[in-house]
């Protein structure tokens, strides 16, 4: 009985053995798998790694190695690095910036062309049109087979047209001429041209002796027929308009410009043109007006520019590309590409010694030829991310980095003046603005022309009148060019 009693106690404490084995086992294996999770890996440098993460998917933090959600390998994020990124920005390995593309431009002063690039429509100039009218009461004996839209030379025939009224006359002209008495002679003349004749009929007429009540209308200027009211066989009396003839050699090109460009647009401003029919070819041309009424539909305001049209291939209602041009001025500028533009506001990343970068909120200005200008943020000499930034940014962020604010850009100091100079004559003055017909402007790149200039001092105008040779001095100004020397010629 006591042996096996014996044998059943061995067996239940080899049985609480086991147990208090598999419980220990099973303890172990537990701490083993949730020590990971309590306590920071170690990397093999011995510095501590918080998380990992992927530098495009800075919001997912991983325990451990391996790849992202993009399948990108994640890369450590550091405990030594943490503390010291919001204050002095972030920092990268050079090994990593370079697998990460990164590029780096420094902050100059240089030149953005002024550029503006929109789309506008040829149509026919409004100040080159010539009225053809009636200047007697007669009827139309013949037409030449003329139509709106033909294109005629200067003094093409449109209709001849008999005068009944001119024949009694001519008819008592002659007779007074062979009476020989100077004085008749001369009346009878003057009532000649009173009743419209033109002095070359009054000439035909003198000299041949003979009665012509017969004249033919020719249109006094070349270009394209607009209107035409003459047709065979109809009465026409004195004053009646016949034909409208509009001059094809210049034209104006109508271009639509956004209204917040309006700042860029100045009159005066030089203008190229191009279009599909003449691939390759540049037409060049002067703003002459921007129209004061804006479209409301399209929010676009109408720059008028006026171009050469010598040979007539410009023809209205043709399709223009075109580029205003503004003078190039020097700024403070970055590769547009450096800018990082969240809507509410751009930012750079600049980059400091040792390796870090720090975001800079900047405020920018214009845009030219892949160069923008900065107002504030930055100064010159300073390097900033042209590749890669967005990276670097997302880092940042992770960081909790504030972005350096935009500090007012330091003032420079202002440039003399370069005035153009040339001569010219007064069409129009008073002590705002003057008018004048110029020869052409080398210094400027202008052809001669017609132009009105504002005065930069209201006393340039004093002692000047309508037809006055003058030399003049402008300098162009965002607004346009202003005069700033004006004088006589002769006392120049």
């Amino acid at each position: 009985m006591s042996a096996f009693n014996l044998s059943r106690n061995t067996r239940l404490g080899l049985i609480a053995g086991a147990i208090a084995l598999a419980g220990g086992a099973a303890g172990f294996g537990l701490a083993r798998l949730q020590a990971p999770a309590s306590q920071p890996a170690q990397a093999e440098s011995g510095r501590k790694i918080l998380y990992w993460y992927d530098p495009m998917l800075p919001g997912e933090r991983y325990p451990g190695p391996g790849k992202s959600s993009m399948g990108m390998e994640l890369i450590p994020k550091y405990a030594d690095e943490a503390g010291a990124d919001a204050a002095a920005g972030v920092s990268i390995d050079p090994s990593r910036a370079q697998a990460l593309g990164v590029r780096l431009a420094t902050v100059e002063r240089a030149s953005i062309p002024g550029v503006l690039t929109t789309t506008g429509l040829i149509g026919f100039s409004e100040r080159d049109i010539t009225i053809v009218q009636a200047r007697a009461a007669g009827f139309v004996q013949r037409v030449y087979a003329r139509a709106p839209g033909d294109v005629v030379a200067a003094g093409a025939p449109l209709a001849d047209l008999l005068v009944p009224e001119w024949a009694g006359a001519q008819g008592e002209f002659l007779a007074v001429q062979r009476a020989g008495d100077p004085v008749l002679v001369r009346a009878a003349r003057q009532r000649l041209e009173l009743l419209g004749m033109p002095p070359s009929l009054i000439a035909t007429v003198e000299r041949t002796g003979r009665v012509r009540n017969v004249i033919t209308i020719t249109t006094p200027t070349g270009g394209a027929i607009k209107t035409l009211g003459v047709r065979q066989g109809m009465s026409v009396t004195a004053g009646q308009t016949l034909a409208e003839v509009n001059g094809l050699a210049r034209v104006w090109l109508n271009a639509a410009v956004p209204e917040a460009e309006a700042s860029e647009l100045r009159p005066g401003q030089l203008v190229s043109a191009t279009l599909a029919a003449y691939p390759g070819e540049t037409f060049r041309g002067r703003v002459s007006a921007i129209l004061p009424e804006a479209q409301s539909e399209s929010r676009t305001l109408a720059a008028r520019i006026e171009l050469p049209n010598p040979r007539g291939r410009l023809r209205p209602g043709m399709f223009a590309t075109v580029r205003f041009d503004g003078p190039e001025t020097p700024a403070m500028v970055v590769p547009t590409e450096a800018l990082i533009r969240t809507g509410r506001r751009t930012l750079v990343m600049v980059a400091r010694d040792g390796g870090r970068f720090t975001p800079a909120e900047v405020r920018t200005g214009r845009e030219g030829a892949g160069k923008t200008e900065i107002l504030a943020g930055l100064s010159v000499g300073e390097k900033v991310v042209a590749s890669g930034q967005f990276l670097i940014d997302s880092e940042a962020s992770l960081a909790g980095v504030e972005p350096r604010p935009a500090a007012p850009a330091p003032a420079q100091a202002h440039a003399a003046p370069v005035l153009h100079r040339s001569t010219g004559r007064v069409e129009q003055i008073s002590p705002q603005a003057v008018t004048l017909s110029h020869a052409a402007i080398p210094s400027a790149g202008w052809p001669a022309m017609t132009m009105q200039f504002p005065l930069a001092r209201p006393e340039l105008a004093q002692g000047l009148r309508v037809g006055d040779r003058v030399a003049f001095g402008f300098e162009e100004t965002p607004r346009g060019p202003v005069v700033r020397e004006l004088g006589k010629a002769d006392a120049q």
